[in-house]
């Protein structure tokens, strides 16, 4: 477009230069070797512009003829590599597609079309065609010289690190991260690697120093920086709190500030805050994290958060949090765990209920158990909250890469991966006795909950005088000639277990004196037929299993 308006500019000014010698006509006279030549001014002109065109086209005739071998010599040559240009750009996409067999004909025709030292993506070619077709030595080697050229540096490093990691030699990997965070500080992902090895290796201080770097630069996301600089603050915190409260206090302090959800460093710095004996502040913080997400291990800290106050004062704290976020399962569940150990059990039971209705999950089944050892100490009822937390799903926890851990780490002891823990629910069993956490499963299993069985104690025998012969058990003597029964106890089998039913049974005559037991009845209260019974031992009390939830 440009050269076309230059052209129009000179054809105006060469029009405008002849219209001002036609307003301005005169005589052109010449005297050539006795020759006189008289001319006008505008036939001059015309000759000394026809004059100079011929001179240009001649000399670009000239120049035409002269450079006509150099010129069909690049026109083949651009040619050439125009073809293995289209060549190179069909291999990399068959590469990519896992077309192995188009990918190795593709690169015979660029090396035949191309050179490597003129374009060095021919080695990344060879290098993914040598990986889809199971050569990975060959793509080593391949990935080394990218790496030693400083045009494909960064290439061939980030190949050099995912071969290491395929193999699992993360030291050789960690090296190669380490190089091209040195080279290439802008890279991305050399950075992250670098950055979760050394969190792995516990370098806390060089690992924030890495990712502040990396935040200037504006390599990572400042979200993400903020994130993940937080959890590098809460993990040296950790690592700080039974030596240096103080500070552990601070690094919490600051990982909140960065991000406020962060439930470790809420922990923390409100452990550190308890032995700096500052109480107020500390709940202040737990208070917070709750009002944004109620979590077990808060609502554990702050209801002990002093260890001199009672089980009441226990469950007032339990309470306040329930006022906090009303109608949260995990604030029912602790105030159940607290009104427990104050022995409120008729509070317990009904916020335990009120939690499994909302949330039905294994832990507060288990807590609705030791809430029924405690108050009715029925093995049968015990039994029926045991076997709906076997079916229940299980209870939230610290899970990173399908692991769970008791308490929250920094890094992922599978993969390595900093900030990789999440509070969320365990993966569960492809088959097995899981049952959907509903609110019609909690209810039907509060509606199915048996009756509390009558236990009866058998009358202790009245003393007898003593003899020569002492009887182990009161005998009667039967006239002879005479029927008698003897009642004797069987167990009848039901679908979970044996329900011991009194039955009669006859004994034929005998002539002489019989020696008949006592009758051990064994009441039967009309349980459903899901009931797992009581069996009682007439010698011995009702055995008790303790139950524990955490």
């Amino acid at each position: 477009m440009i050269r076309i308006l230059f052209y129009v500019l000179i054809v105006l000014a060469l029009g405008a230069g002849f219209a001002w010698l036609a307003d301005r006509p005169g005589e052109l006279s010449l005297i050539w070797q006795g020759s006189r030549v008289e001319m006008s001014l505008m036939v001059a002109a015309t000759l000394l512009a026809s004059l100079i065109s011929a001179i240009l086209i001649v000399v670009w005739l000239v120049r035409v003829v002269w450079l006509s071998p150099h010129s069909i010599s690049r026109y083949f040559r651009a040619r050439k590599r125009d073809r293995g240009y289209q060549a190179l750009s069909t291999g990399l996409i068959a590469a990519g597609a896992g077309d192995s067999a188009l990918a190795r004909k593709m690169t015979v025709r660029t090396r035949g079309l191309l050179s490597s030292d003129q374009e060095p993506l021919i080695h990344l070619l060879e290098a993914q065609t040598a990986l889809i077709e199971g050569k990975y030595d060959d793509a080593r080697k391949k990935f080394e010289l990218m790496a030693d050229d400083p045009e494909t540096r960064e290439l061939g490093l980030r190949g050099l690190y995912l071969e290491a990691k395929r193999l699992g030699a993360n030291e050789a990997a960690r090296q190669y991260a380490e190089r091209a965070a040195d080279k290439a500080p802008h890279l991305p992902w050399a950075t992250l690697a670098a950055l979760d090895y050394r969190s792995q290796t516990g370098q806390w201080d060089e690992a924030i120093r890495l990712l502040d770097q990396s935040r200037a630069s504006h390599v990572i996301d400042r979200r993400q920086a903020d994130r993940k600089k937080a959890v590098l603050l809460t993990a040296r915190a950790t690592e700080k709190l039974e030596a240096d409260p103080k500070g552990a206090r601070d690094d919490a302090l600051a990982a909140l500030k960065l991000a406020d959800d962060l439930v470790p460093a809420g922990l923390i710095a409100a452990k550190a805050l308890f032995r700096e004996d500052n109480l107020r502040k500390a709940a202040s913080i737990l208070e917070k994290l709750w009002k944004q997400e109620p979590h077990p291990e808060v609502a554990r800290l702050y209801v002990r958060a002093r260890s001199g106050d009672s089980a009441l004062d226990r469950l007032k704290r339990a309470s306040k949090l329930e006022a906090l976020r009303p109608n949260n399962a995990v604030a029912l569940a602790a105030v159940a765990e607290s009104a427990l150990e104050a022995r409120e059990l008729s509070q317990a039971r009904s916020k335990a209920e009120a939690a499994a209705r909302i949330q039905p999950n294994e832990g507060i089944f288990l807590l609705l158990a030791d809430i029924e050892e405690a108050d009715t100490g029925d093995d049968g009822r015990i039994r029926h909250w045991m076997n709906q937390a076997l079916k229940s799903p299980r209870d939230p926890a610290w899970t990173a890469d399908g692991v769970t851990s008791p308490e929250w780490l920094p890094v992922s002891p599978v993969s390595g991966r900093l900030d990789a823990f999440e509070w969320k629910q365990p993966v569960g069993q492809v088959a097995g006795p899981v049952e959907e956490g509903t609110l019609e499963a909690a209810d039907a299993a509060i509606r199915s909950l048996p009756p509390v069985a009558i236990a009866h104690q058998r009358p202790e025998p009245e003393p007898q005088p003593e003899r020569a012969e002492t009887p182990a058990k009161p005998v009667a003597e039967i006239p002879e000639k005479t029927e008698e029964v003897v009642v004797k106890s069987i167990a009848v089998p039901v679908p979970s277990e044996s329900v011991i039913v009194p039955q009669p049974v006859k004994v034929e005559k005998k002539p002489t004196t019989v020696k008949t037991e006592e009758p051990v009845v064994e009441p039967f209260f009309g349980r459903p037929p899901d009931d797992p019974g009581v069996r009682d031992d007439s010698n011995k009390p009702l055995a008790k299993t303790s139950f524990r939830l955490f």
